[in-house]
């Protein structure tokens, strides 16, 4: 639907782009304050981190990979991608959605109390989702699940029916397909 601005005689079309979920790869050296560089420049624009994981992934060069997911319109994402590179410390940001169908996993610890039938079920569903025990009493259960984060929502899901107390996730851990490395 066309807008005009008042006194102008040019009719501007409404171009609204949809935001899209993408995965960015980012390698830094392992200092004190990358961390904090990187929120800053998320939270100093109002980009929104929906996940972010981080550890050092080359011990003898003191490399870490950060895991970064967010969302945006497509400008707003190359801006991301743009100021990501040329923050101090940062050696290379690979968009992995760009590349191709990322493989994203996460880990979720689920804590769930109950007795009789719905620990039954509990115990049933968790077979279903390859989840494993690493804690349990007579009144509690404590799950690893890992997977897509779609897969943890809905065990998350269905373990709320079933006596839900707490859930801790690692957020998402990705990486691009093929035998290339970043």
């Amino acid at each position: 639907m066309p807008n005009t601005q008042p006194g102008s005689a040019y009719f501007l079309e409404e171009h609204k782009e949809t935001p899209v979920t993408h995965t960015f790869s980012v390698v830094v050296d392992n200092e004190p304050g990358v961390l904090a560089r990187i929120a800053g420049l998320f939270s100093g624009r109002g980009y929104n981190i929906e996940s972010l994981t981080v550890s050092e992934t080359e011990h003898e060069k003191h490399i870490s990979r950060f895991t970064i997911v967010t969302t945006g319109t497509p400008q707003v994402l190359a801006q991301i991608k743009n100021q990501l590179e040329r923050l101090v410390n940062v050696h290379r940001v690979i968009d992995l959605t760009v590349l191709g169908e990322p493989l994203e996993r996460e880990l979720a610890l689920i804590k769930v109390a109950g007795k009789g039938d719905k620990r039954i079920e509990a115990l049933r569903m968790a077979e279903i989702f390859r989840a494993n025990v690493i804690d349990a009493s007579t009144e509690h259960f404590v799950f690893e699940v890992t997977g897509r984060t779609s897969k943890i929502e809905q065990f998350i899901s269905i373990m709320t029916e079933l006596g839900l107390v707490e859930v801790s996730r690692t957020g998402i851990a990705a990486i691009a397909r093929g035998a290339r490395s970043m």
